[in-house]
């Protein structure tokens, strides 16, 4: 018998497992594909090309420094120079370093979100605080991003509609809503967006996003954890058995880093939410032979792309592409975002491609709900990456695919994922990179007051994946608080 079996691999199955196994317990960790870090890989995707990509999941914010240092990784985080540039309608733009806001009223607003990042992210490794009390630490910034949809405190800060929409995308990712939707999904997905580290700051990993899981996987294998891969779990018994295609594990506990849907399945009971979850996004990966010239020929594209690229993401853009996908149509202009990794890390592409002026471009397609691509999917997914492709050159000098770099075949490197695909290749259901929607952190019940936001309804059954609560983002939350809740159970 094992003291925990962790089904999953990825990157907080690998914090729990390290964790545990540095505390002198034994275990074992399954994961159903060839390899491990779920969503937080680097993978070569053309053949032939030495481009070694963050696939899915692209950079660090909600990972605590305290975490990094405990587990005694090594891996560089890197900050970019750049915060955001946005191309306006006139040809112009707008250039926000970091650290740097362009104006008053910029600063102000981070001032707020500053101090609900000091407040609330020291207690998402801890254990649950109630309502109120996570209320009285955060004063008078709670009702604005807590209370109100965000739309409300966005426009007393922005009256300009084209700044508005840069803040607001951070409510956007993988989550489909109105900035003034009455149940603030997106006031949930914007607190976890800006309060990483008590900043808000995101990061490159250094070598991509497999390097931190790599060595997750190494500090938790040194410890004594045992990892076997290609092994999926069929089912799992509240009293710990757990069953594989050719054998089956018996654990004082099971960790399941897996979506809360899919343990349900694994459990033999009903799926747990409804409406059930749905991603919204989708994501291209290109290698460019050069980076494209700019409207804005002033502009070096090297100081652009430096940080987050914004297009066609005013709120009004966004606003119609949600009510265009709420139709059930692939929006004319699609909203996106930009990164290029290379550029803070060179170390992704191989000599010869840096040595050549080559760059990767991440891009992240906002209102682009799994609801589009559940009939034909090839078509529309086919519409969806024109819609984009458009959208983004409708803010360049030059076509995108002209500067797209080719395989030694002569294929064009760029690769799409649509929800459905990231349900079919990760298991996230409807594609929800957040496995479900982003809960509030904090005890919405006082039963939960004091509990881990790991717990389920099985004493000995604990989620440690992104839909427990104080999930979502490349952090090793939930893997550090369900490893807690083993440590601390007597």
């Amino acid at each position: 018998m094992y003291d925990a079996v962790i089904v999953g691999g990825g990157h907080n199955g690998l914090v729990a497992a390290a964790l545990l196994a540095r505390a002198g317990r034994s275990v074992l960790v399954l994961e159903r594909r060839d390899h491990v870090g779920g969503a937080a890989v680097s993978e070569r995707p053309w053949p032939g090309v030495d481009a070694r990509l963050s696939r899915y999941s692209y950079l660090v914010s909600l990972l605590p420094r305290t975490l990094h240092e405990q587990l005694g990784l090594t891996l560089e985080l890197r900050r970019r120079s750049v915060s955001s540039y946005t191309p306006r309608p006139d040809g112009s733009g707008l250039l926000v370093h970091a650290g740097q806001p362009p104006g008053p009223h910029w600063d102000a607003f981070s001032a707020m979100t500053g101090r609900v990042g000091e407040a609330v992210f020291p207690t998402l490794t801890e254990p649950l605080l109630a309502r109120e009390e996570l209320r009285a630490r955060v004063g008078d910034a709670w009702e604005p991003l807590f209370e109100r949809p965000l739309s409300e405190v966005l426009e007393t800060y922005f009256p300009d509609e084209f700044e508005r929409g840069i803040i607001a995308t951070d409510a956007l990712i993988g989550t489909f809503a109105r900035l003034d939707e009455p149940s603030l999904r997106q006031n949930r997905c914007f607190v976890y967006h800006v309060i990483g580290n008590g900043t808000g700051d995101w990061d490159v990993p250094v070598g991509g996003m497999g390097a931190l899981t790599e060595e997750l996987a190494t500090v938790a294998q040194a410890a004594g954890a045992e990892v076997r891969v290609g092994c999926e779990v069929t089912s799992i018994a509240p009293d710990g058995e757990v069953r594989f295609e050719g054998g089956a594990v018996q654990g004082r506990w099971v960790l399941a880093n897996v979506a809360p849907a899919v343990l349900a399945r694994l459990l033999g009971e009903p799926a747990p939410d409804e409406p059930a979850p749905e991603g919204a996004q989708l994501k291209l990966n290109m290698l460019l032979k050069r980076l494209p010239r700019l409207r804005d020929a002033s502009l070096d594209p090297r100081e652009a792309f430096a940080g987050t690229f914004h297009v066609n993401e005013s709120a009004a853009q966004l606003e119609a592409a949600y009510a265009s996908a709420s139709r059930g149509e692939v929006p004319a202009l699609a909203p996106c975002e930009i990164y290029c990794h290379s550029l803070t890390d060179p170390t992704i592409l191989g000599p010869e491609l840096r040595e050549s002026g080559a760059q990767t471009l991440t891009c992240f397609g906002l209102h682009m709900p799994a609801r589009l691509f559940t009939g034909d999917h090839e078509t529309a997914k086919a519409k969806a990456i024109e819609s984009t492709l458009a959208s983004l050159n409708s803010v360049l000098a030059e076509p995108i695919e002209d500067c797209l770099y080719s395989t030694p075949q002569g294929e064009p490197c760029l690769e799409a994922r649509t929800p459905v695909e990231l349900e079919a290749e990760l298991g996230l259901p409807g594609g929800n990179i957040f496995h479900r929607d982003l809960a509030w952190p904090f005890a919405e019940d006082e039963s939960a007051v004091g509990t881990w936001g790991v717990e389920t309804h099985w004493d000995h059954v604990l989620l440690c994946g992104a839909g427990a609560r104080r999930g979502g983002g490349v952090s090793g939350i939930t893997g550090h608080n369900a490893a807690m809740k083993v440590l601390s159970a007597r």
